[in-house]
């Protein structure tokens, strides 16, 4: 997938008041600092269209990309981030939760994923949550520069021996790099497919 063109539209706490048109949406979502920002940038090819920052839950609202002018790349806040007041953490857990039950133009969810890191509580909790809510997603291994190929290959193998624990199969994932643009091309065709058969049927 060539990418034409990449706008934010909107950002908001509020599910109602998403677009209003039917365009498929992705929604991106994972723990903060687990280069969220990064990667979107690094898919859409632009150097700030999502806001990066050192410090973690910078994402506090639904944002909304069009992107090609026939989907939406949804930039979700992280789950179980530091430096957030109880009161408004617990407000971002409900608009994110409300947004996969009841936007029915999500597609997929993408669940980013630090690949350096063993397999943590929370987001297994979480991808549990979209399984037992019947949510579809797919896992985004983000960082893999960081880790030599031999490490990547133990840290994924370990993450599907743990997530086989409870799933019957692992979920389709993807493994990236926002320096050096891993995994670009294999996540937007893959986007790209999915638009294609929503066309079709």
């Amino acid at each position: 997938m060539h990418i034409k063109s990449a706008e934010f539209v909107m950002s908001n706490s509020d599910v109602a008041k998403c677009p209003k048109d039917r365009l498929p949406e992705y929604a991106f979502i994972g723990r903060s600092n687990v280069g969220k920002s990064s990667l979107i940038n690094m898919l859409m090819e632009r150097k700030s269209l999502a806001k990066t920052s050192g410090r973690p839950g910078k994402t506090q609202l639904i944002n909304h990309f069009l992107v090609n002018k026939n989907w939406y790349l949804v930039d979700l806040p992280g789950y179980g981030y530091a430096r957030v007041s109880k009161s408004s953490k617990k407000t971002f857990q409900k608009f994110i939760t409300q947004y996969f039950e009841k936007r029915e133009q999500m597609v997929l969810a993408f669940v980013l994923v630090d690949c350096r890191h063993e397999p943590q509580t929370i987001d297994l909790e979480f991808m549990q949550w979209m399984g037992e809510s019947g949510i579809p997603f797919n896992i985004i291994f983000t960082k893999a520069d960081k880790l030599k190929p031999k490490a990547l290959e133990r840290n994924i193998a370990a993450y599907t021996q743990k997530m086989l624990e409870t799933w019957e199969e692992m979920p389709q994932y993807f493994i990236t790099s926002a320096s050096n643009n891993t995994g670009r091309e294999e996540v937007l065709n893959y986007i790209d497919q999915i638009n294609g058969q929503l066309n079709a049927s």
